[in-house]
């Protein structure tokens, strides 16, 4: 009798994410063979296209299968399948891309070196033991090595290393796991590593790595070319390397991040938990902030008047050997910069603006096309925390609800971002940084351009800040070609919470912050708004107090404690029986007050910031700043977290239709401890928990008004772990719905996301 025939299905599936030069199609490859599935896979303008033919049991776990066991850079966003008749197809096949579908490709992110390769680089055995530049689909360069769309090596900064016929046998297998790895190369065929000295001369040795990891045993600053760009490498554990590099790199006090070379070595100097240890081994391998141990053998200079540690794990092979030669606990592994300028990419680039710093250059000649600084995350409540979104996560998007038209929006003024809209997909830059000097402003217009290039679109709109002196403003207001749209300042931070998060309709939003132009024309900060994606109106608000000095009031926090002090006691202060009065000199604290009275350079704020910074320099923990945000830190840090007293005290003035939230009984309260000899650390406590108690009272007020009950938190105040943690804890135990910020910064960063949705619904 003759044998039925099986029955057999043919289902096409289109993939749509970031599914294109990550290895899914040979992903996809193995996995149908070994399903004995017949079909193709193809790039296409929108994603990736699969046929798959054979019995139904086998496409059904194909299919099961499918978005579980993806390459670890894949990122599937919509798999869509569809019955289709058969054909005769007897094997898998992978389809050649064309052009015009490749150039739609996403660029996957730079990513830490997989198990796979790292077993590879450190087994004598294989053909690239110790080689400092392997990788395969799964790892490696990727955003900082693309010159232009498509992503292919003649494309990539590869273009100038032919492939030997081994590593071009691998390439075209799609078998192996370094089919279509762009990067692909090993010790015959790719980059070379070697060793300068501090005026960029060629050192002469067997071995550039192991010579560099001498000399940073012996204390010297190496600057090591990474991935986006150079770092400045001391040895962490070496108090005076440490010291050296900080007058060097003229970072006086600001936190070092510390590179170590496992997890197991950061347990031996931070409390690292189960969630802590899974972020830092995220295939991003971002810097992450973890409580320090006081006996883990790192000194202070290295993160002054900070509880916790910027610490992060080796991510390129270089970083692995570099490791393995020096056998070091810990480096430092800092920005290749002077203070708060955009890092150093290209090799004698970085000889000439680090003379002086580094002592020698480790470099290779695989150029760098795109500067990318290290990711910093935290986790706040259980959840991770943006708090500088680059290597690893850009150009990663952010997935929105709908489709908008194009358009770029150009950030703000510190902590620098832009963001592009394509469809529903918000592709934000790079850390760009502050744009307050000349080379930063450069990369901000070059990534503007490089954006908009990889991602082949132009876009009709673009948003920017309403404070008219920003750089990023000037720059928009000046693109004739483009229409323009102006988005206050916490407009956006909110509905960047918004963007993010999903949402639509009006929400409470709590934007609070250092700096930000209000439409009053005065400097906001402490800000409540009732607000949607096409406007907002001023609900509730910090009361205004002067700003004596302006500018020069952001870098000495003692100013504004005087501000606060002034508006609690009038000039009564000066017979204040409190310490901090005498640390100032009388005739200082005179000129600040005539100031005032007088509304001589005394701009008027709401700043939330401030008002930390006031309470900072209040209580001697900081009158001068040297480097953003430092006090407000460091009130943070040094909070008594046994301490159980009651909140200090904030009135809320309901007289007018805008609530008025009155610090006036906070500087009276913090007086009185202090006459009474209170610490620094209950101080910082009460005062945390009083902000958190009168947000709460003012989200309860609005509620009342208006029936809202989604609370959105956003803007740097809320990096603060405690503020934000608890504020979240005692807003959802009233039952308020809250959002907050995981995939972009709560701070500044975060900023162009919003700006551009504001812009891009006004023109919908």
């Amino acid at each position: 009798m003759k044998a039925k025939p099986r029955m057999q299905v043919r289902r096409c599936i289109h993939v749509s994410g970031i599914v294109q030069g990550v290895g899914f199609r040979p992903y996809v490859y193995r996995l149908a063979v070994a399903q004995r599935l017949a079909g193709q896979i193809a790039n296409t303008a929108t994603g990736v296209v699969i046929e798959v033919q054979g019995s139904p049991e086998s496409v059904d776990d194909f299919l099961q299968r499918l978005p579980k066991e993806a390459p670890p850079l894949a990122l599937i966003t919509g798999l869509d399948v569809l019955e289709i008749g058969l054909n005769g197809d007897s094997e898998f096949r992978i389809l050649p891309s064309e052009r015009s579908e490749a150039v739609r490709t996403l660029i996957p992110p730079d990513i830490a070196t997989c198990e796979d390769c790292l077993r590879e680089l450190f087994d004598p055995a294989d053909r690239r033991h110790l080689y400092p530049f392997i990788n395969c689909t799964n790892c490696g360069p990727r955003f900082t090595i693309v010159r232009s769309i498509p992503y292919d090596r003649p494309q990539t900064s590869m273009a100038i290393f032919p492939m030997c016929s081994r590593c071009r046998a691998e390439y075209e297998d799609p078998r192996n796991r370094r089919f279509h790895a762009q990067p692909n190369a090993c010790w015959d065929c790719g980059p070379q590593v070697e060793l300068w000295d501090a005026q960029g001369k060629l050192v002469l040795c067997r071995d550039p790595v192991a010579e560099a990891a001498a000399q940073l045993k012996s204390g010297a600053v190496v600057a090591v070319k990474g991935l986006g760009g150079f770092h400045l490498a001391v040895d962490a554990t070496n108090i005076e390397a440490v010291r050296r590099l900080r007058t060097r790199k003229h970072r006086v006090e600001k936190p070092f991040a510390v590179m170590v070379p496992n997890p197991e070595t950061v347990e031996q100097i931070c409390e690292l938990d189960a969630y802590d240890r899974d972020l830092l081994m995220r295939p991003e391998r971002p810097i992450v902030l973890a409580r320090r141990k006081d006996s883990g053998g790192i000194p202070a200079e290295v993160a002054p008047f900070n509880r916790f540690l910027g610490v992060f794990l080796p991510y390129t092979p270089l970083q692995h050997v570099l490791f393995a030669e020096s056998q070091l606990h810990a480096m430092v592994m800092t920005s290749g910069n002077l203070s708060e300028e955009p890092i150093a990419i290209d090799n004698s680039e970085a000889v000439t603006r680090l003379t002086g710093v580094a002592d020698y250059f480790l470099v290779h000649n695989r150029q760098i096309l795109r500067r990318c600084d290290d990711s910093v995350v935290r986790r706040v409540g259980g959840q991770v925390r943006q708090l500088r979104r680059s290597r690893g996560f850009v150009p990663v998007p952010v997935f929105l609800r709908k489709n908008f038209p194009a358009t770029l929006a150009v950030g703000g003024e510190l902590k620098s971002t832009i963001c592009v809209l394509k469809g529903n997909e918000a592709f934000l830059s790079q850390h760009i940084g502050d744009l307050e000097n000349v080379e930063a402003y450069k990369f901000f217009q070059e990534s503007v351009e490089h954006l908009q290039k990889i991602l082949e679109v132009r876009p009709s709109i673009v948003a920017y800040d309403l404070h008219p002196d920003y750089l990023s403003t000037r720059w928009a207001l000046a693109q004739s070609e483009l229409k323009t749209v102006g988005v206050q300042h916490h407009h956006a931070h909110i509905a960047s919470c918004m963007a993010e998060n999903h949402l639509e309709g009006r929400v409470i939003g709590f934007a609070f912050d250092g700096t930000g132009y209000g439409t009053d024309g005065r400097i906001w900060g402490g800000e409540v708004l009732l607000a949607d994606y096409l406007d907002f109106d001023r609900a509730a608000h910090l009361t205004y107090v002067p700003l004596p000095g302006g500018s020069a009031a952001i870098r000495e926090p003692w100013r504004v404690a005087i501000s606060h002090l002034w508006a609690a006691f009038g000039f009564d202060l000066l017979k204040l029986p409190i310490p901090f009065l005498h640390q100032i000199r009388q005739s200082k604290i005179l000129t600040i007050l005539q100031m005032m009275d007088r509304e001589v350079n005394s701009p008027l704020t709401s700043s939330c910031g401030r008002l930390f910074d006031a309470v900072a320099a209040l209580i001697n923990l900081r009158h001068e700043i040297n480097y953003e945000a430092q006090a407000a830190i460091e009130l943070e840090m040094c909070r008594d977290e046994a301490f159980a007293g009651q909140p200090y005290p904030f009135s809320i003035d309901e007289s007018g239709g805008i609530l008025q939230v009155d610090s006036r009984p906070l500087f009276r309260a913090i007086v009185e401890d202090l006459r009474h000899g209170a610490t620094a650390g209950k101080v910082s406590q009460r005062f945390h928990d009083g902000l958190v108690e009168v947000l709460v009272r003012v989200a309860l007020i609005l509620r009342g008004r208006t029936s809202l009950n989604s609370v959105c938190l956003s803007g740097g105040t809320f990096q603060n772990a405690y503020l934000a943690t608890r504020l979240e804890k005692l807003l959802r135990e009233m039952r308020f719905d809250v959002f907050t910020h995981s995939q972009v910064p709560a701070g500044d960063g975060g900023l162009s996301l919003g700006q551009a949705v504001v812009a891009a619904y006004r023109q919908c």
